[in-house]
């Protein structure tokens, strides 16, 4: 009986707007959670500068400027597409 509620001078107008409320502040917890996650894949280099259409020295100029973050796992190199995007809208580049 702990999870049971009762529920006392409510009409169904109040009710429906409770569960409304409660029902959107979660589908948007979970809509940005699926946007965050989305946008966290690792492009390659060759992925990255097609993403961009620039060419592969100007990625190189870019990540040695400071401009884009890389990441190295192993001997290979990997921009996160959240970052690449964030740089866009920021004027990093």
């Amino acid at each position: 009986m702990a999870e049971s509620i009762i529920v006392h001078n409510l009409d169904v107008q109040e009710l429906k707007e409770i569960i409304d409320t409660s029902v959107k502040e979660n589908l948007d917890g979970v809509f940005d959670a699926l946007k965050r996650e989305k946008n966290e894949t690792l492009l390659t280099r060759e992925e990255t500068f097609r993403f961009l259409k620039i060419d592969s020295t100007t990625l190189w100029y870019w990540t040695k400027a400071g401009k884009l973050n890389s990441y190295a796992i192993g001997n290979r190199i990997y921009y996160k597409k959240s970052e690449v995007l964030s740089s866009l809208m920021s004027s990093k580049i």
